[in-house]
């Protein structure tokens, strides 16, 4: 509610006994979302429900956002980094200028950047910015040589007035983001401390006398559960990187509205509110703020994660959006390239294996194995590049979209040579987070057991690590393949930096490409290369 004449009139009175009327509390909505990805349409597969229900496509998101809206008259349409990068074709072949198109008529207002946001360098990233309508902030992203010397580009924070109250929101990405992006594209920046950054900004904004502080940051955590049976508004066992981040947070932020892990989570954590909504527009959290006017403090807090669910009219501004841009990809996008024989998925076994994994690892070594290629003999690929199941929308027939979609990225494949001994101690680096450990998928005839709770550095079993059936020795050199992400030591896997004699290849949604055209139908992947014994 605005604090209009009545309400100062109000606040002056006195009431009998002495007493002033306190001026009522201001109700400001927060609707938020992380992780979208570009994914305008709805999302297929595992990767488009939430439990059984099918959820997403910006259509419907945008439908759900204006009736949560009009609930308030004090709304705003926040998010938590990763709007754009990794998307699929319909986004991604348009270098994601449908996702900023649609976030723009969606009416986003604020968003941290998130690590895909500078999949492609800084100036790509200044260019989606001077195209959007909404504000990305970068309070622990530094410049060092670029700009000239001058300062990061994007603000840390900016303050908004709604319903007469201020709010600051101040925005971030992981502190990581150089770990997981190619090395070439973050060159000159500084990802610094994402608590020390935050508590800057905040205690900037209360010098402005702003002192109801949001923070939007990518970073995260997830809910364990029993499998399968995660809460959207739950926070069972909770974990994760953003844990050591709250703890060091200003008393002045009271929420942190997170992504980046993908999962949805409501939590009450120090006195914090901590929310998720998952990815891929599947949810959105309706965040309900009291703020005392007299102040412009939180007073009170109340959140909930609501899935977009496919039930509701299509926005039609939405609709004419992604019908524009579906028409434009439809000639590449609709290029038949084989078969499966059923829906392949991303989903890991105990080991952290899956069918799908299993699968574009076989078709990066077939596409590195010919000695003119590079001669490799095992071919690694990163979970996090797998984007979404194999789940077409037109029976068991596969298109160039549904496999773009999945390998979205763009990435060359690499072959190196490595000792045995230095495979090993790559495999060890797939632990340096065991709550969350990273498992490398990998191609037929390699294998290999590991435990998950040891001693660092000796989670796999060395004598198990084996191609063909036969041991691989320590003194031994190995032509690894892998794309040009790992081998510069993307998601932290610095042991490919030891490979000598590298040989460039194609890219890897060619090598995808050119392997379902040959193996036709394709069958999910055995998932049973990597056993974990614990």
């Amino acid at each position: 509610m605005k604090r209009g004449p009545a309400i100062l009139l109000a606040a002056a009175v006195t009431l009998a006994g002495g007493c002033r009327a306190r001026t009522p509390p201001v109700t400001v909505q927060l609707l938020a979302i992380n992780d979208f990805h570009g994914n305008i349409a709805p999302p297929q597969g595992g990767t488009g429900r939430v439990g059984a229900t099918p959820a997403g496509g910006v259509e419907y998101l945008a439908t759900h956002l204006k009736r949560a809206a009009a609930d308030s008259p004090h709304s705003i349409i926040v998010a938590a980094g990763d709007i754009i990068g990794a998307s699929p074709l319909v986004s991604g072949l348009f270098h994601d200028d449908p996702a900023v198109e649609a976030m723009n008529a969606l009416g986003l207002a604020v968003t941290s950047v998130g690590n895909h946001e500078f999949d492609h360098g800084l100036t790509n990233l200044l260019r989606v910015q001077g195209e959007a309508r909404f504000q990305y902030l970068a309070a622990n992203v530094a410049a060092t040589d670029v700009s000239g010397g001058q300062p990061f580009p994007l603000p840390p924070a900016t303050v908004r007035s709604i319903g007469g109250v201020q709010v600051g929101f101040i925005g971030e990405t992981l502190r990581g983001t150089d770990r997981i992006v190619s090395p070439d594209s973050v060159r000159g920046l500084r990802f610094l401390d994402e608590a020390e950054a935050a508590n800057a900004a905040a205690a900037a904004l209360e010098r402005q006398g702003v002192h109801a502080i949001v923070l939007l940051i990518h970073q995260g955590g997830r809910q364990n559960p029993a499998r399968g049976t995660a809460d959207p508004n739950g926070c069972e066992a909770f974990t994760g990187a953003i844990l050591p981040v709250l703890a060091k947070l200003s008393p002045a932020i009271q929420v942190v509205v997170s992504g980046h892990t993908h999962e949805f989570y409501n939590c009450r954590i120090d006195g914090r509110t901590l929310t998720s909504a998952g990815s891929f527009g599947r949810l959105f959290t309706r965040l309900t703020l009291s703020i005392d006017p007299s102040t412009d403090t939180i007073a009170r807090v109340d959140a909930r994660n609501e899935i977009v669910t496919r039930d509701v009219a299509k926005d039609p501004a939405q609709t004419a959006i992604l019908e524009k841009y579906m028409r434009l990809a439809a000639p590449v996008a609709n290029q038949r390239v084989g078969t499966i024989t059923r829906s392949i998925t991303r989903a890991k076994n105990a080991a952290g294996e899956s069918a799908l994994g299993d699968v574009i690892a076989d078709a990066q070594l077939a596409a590195t194995s010919a000695a003119a290629a590079g001669g490799a003999v095992v071919a690694f690929m990163n979970p996090g590049g797998i984007r979404t199941d194999l789940a077409p929308q037109h029976g068991l027939a596969v298109t160039y979209g549904d496999l773009y979609d999945v390998q979205p990225f763009g990435n060359t494949l690499a072959v190196v040579t490595m000792t045995g001994d230095a495979v090993r101690r790559l495999l060890e680096q797939q632990f340096h987070d065991t709550a969350a450990p990273t498992i490398l998928q990998v191609s037929r005839g390699f294998t290999y057991r590991y435990r998950l709770h040891t001693p660092d550095g000796r989670h796999v079993v060395a004598d198990s690590i084996s191609l063909g059936g036969r041991r691989i020795h320590p003194d031994e050199r190995v032509r690894v393949a892998a794309s040009d992400f790992l081998v510069a030591g993307g998601d932290g896997f610095t042991l490919f930096g030891e490979g000598a004699d590298r040989v460039g290849g194609s890219l890897d949604i060619d090598a995808f490409v050119a392997y379902v055209r040959a193996q036709s139908p394709i069958a999910p992947g055995p998932q049973n290369r990597i056993i974990r014994i614990d």
